[in-house]
């Protein structure tokens, strides 16, 4: 069999609009579906061999193990990333509760406006990166 499944990944994320905050879903690959077979020589022939499902300009990437064990820590069997939380005590990043907690060490970036997190998907890809909701509960000095 070529395909075991097709399925796209999302994540929480909190926007503020009318006075209130509001917990969204957001893909994590905006206009990328995710296949998974357990033959890829296979799976790459039933694409090629129906091009006109898509429109040919978006190449297939293949996901590495590492990054499709990432993945699956974070999302689980949902494919889902639900909001995490977290403190900056003397600078310093903890994760007190949701999917990344424990993996501070790949948050690259915290944006505590929008309530987001820029997350390292990958150490061999340079552009491996994606984003999830966390919410910075306290900062103290």
């Amino acid at each position: 069999m070529a395909l075991l499944n097709a399925f796209i990944l999302t994540y929480d994320r909190m926007r503020r609009y009318q006075g209130a905050w509001h917990l969204e879903k957001k893909l994590v690959f905006p206009a990328n579906v995710l296949l998974e077979s357990e033959n890829e020589n296979v799976l790459r022939e039933e694409i090629n061999r129906h091009k006109e499902i898509s429109d040919g300009t978006r190449p297939v990437l293949r996901m590495t193990w590492e990054e499709e064990k990432f993945l699956s820590c974070l999302c689980g069997k949902k494919k889902h990333i639900e909001m995490s939380r977290g403190v900056i005590c003397r600078g310093v990043m903890q994760v007190t509760e949701g999917p990344l907690e424990g993996m501070e060490e790949r948050i690259c970036q915290i944006n505590r406006h929008k309530r987001l997190a820029r997350i390292q998907a990958s150490k061999s890809r340079e552009a491996g990166y994606i984003l999830a909701g966390l919410e910075i509960m306290e900062k103290s000095l």
